[in-house]
């Protein structure tokens, strides 16, 4: 495999799979299945306009995917293109009802993407996870739904989390944690979209609620300087998408964006692409991004090494993980050479 980068090794905790999916392979499944595409693909770019047309978009997109074949080509193609990016790791949001939605039993589902995880792990070195979420707009029976199929014995080596995703703007969080407890109690890792969408306020009802290990953007809560000591304090790490971030309006640009003001008060926080063709971006770009605003490289190389310490991984695959991420940074200078005077361990401690 050739990697094509000159940052430091990667790893991505939030990104949903068939958002990942480019345009290109989504109208090659369109065709195939006979479905039209034209309102939502234009000039080789996925087309909305707002977050309500692009879940409608997405709902599009992934319906378009039907057999476990399909599924493992998409997990292979992504991780693959990812791996030539420089990921050594990566966690899959995964939504059996989206796959339900296109006629295919969950458990096919997710038998296929294991089949186009292992085919990455072989050819390109990348290890990956998949982490089940509840669609929030669809409900809180449908979530706890979801919850009992992540918390199934069936597929934990590869199913290690739970998660719910959706729009935030729905529904009361309180209604979702007995979903959580479900998935809790079978031993998963948690993380939910939070603090998007909506304020600070909903992040410290969610942190009530859910009592996540991670949440899912969580930018708003910089708008809450005791909000923001509270999450570092008790070490719950944000999954930061700032092209999705961009691309949604919720910043006009990378300066204003509070990535640098969230690492600044001690929260630690890893990079993601979430919906990578969907809002123009991939990690790789998200890396850069970070770059644009004054990380160096040995800053970035802790959003890599943040990420590793807080994926839904056994303590093995951990440490291994870990030590081919200093091996590696090593070898580009990144762990030689920090930046303004601050190393991995400062940065995100």
């Amino acid at each position: 495999m050739t990697v094509r980068s000159s940052h430091p090794p990667l790893a991505e905790l939030h990104c949903h799979i068939e958002g990942a999916a480019e345009p290109a392979l989504a109208s090659e499944m369109a065709e195939r299945y006979g479905v039209d595409l034209s309102g939502y693909i234009s000039d080789n770019g996925y087309v909305w306009s707002d977050f309500s047309s692009f879940l409608e978009a997405y709902d599009a997109v992934a319906a378009c995917f039907r057999t476990e074949d399909d599924y493992a080509r998409l997990g292979e193609t992504y991780l693959t293109a990812l791996a030539n990016d420089g990921a050594i790791y990566a966690e899959l949001f995964v939504s059996p009802d989206h796959a339900r939605s296109s006629g295919l039993a969950p458990g096919a589902y997710i038998e296929g993407l294991s089949r186009g995880i292992e085919r990455a792990r072989v050819t390109c070195g990348i290890e990956a996870r998949m982490i089940v979420v509840g669609v929030r707009h669809l409900g809180a029976e449908a979530v706890r739904e979801a919850a009992c199929f992540a918390a199934s014995p069936r597929h934990r080596t590869i199913v290690t989390g739970f998660g719910m995703a959706g729009d935030e703007r729905f529904g009361a969080i309180e209604d979702y944690a007995p979903a959580f407890d479900i998935a809790r109690d079978a031993g998963l890792g948690l993380t939910v979209h939070s603090g998007e969408l909506c304020g600070p306020d909903q992040v410290r009802r969610t942190l009530t609620a859910i009592r996540p290990d991670r949440l899912g953007h969580g930018v708003r809560a910089s708008e809450d300087r005791s909000l923001l000591g509270e999450i570092a304090e008790a070490g719950i790490v944000l999954e930061i998408c700032p092209g999705s971030n961009l691309a949604l309006g919720l910043y006009p640009d990378m300066a204003r964006h509070p990535l640098k003001a969230l690492v600044e008060a001690g929260v630690k926080v890893t990079l993601n692409s979430d919906d990578p063709p969907f809002f123009h971006t991939s990690l790789a770009a998200e890396y850069e991004r970070a770059a644009e605003i004054g990380f160096g490289q040995a800053e970035q190389l802790a959003f890599t090494r943040t990420a590793i310490e807080a994926a839904f991984v056994d303590e093995a695959t951990r440490k291994r993980l870990l030590d081919r991420l200093m091996l590696q940074a090593i070898g580009c200078g990144a762990a030689a050479n920090p930046t303004n005077g601050l190393g991995a361990d400062d940065r995100q401690g």
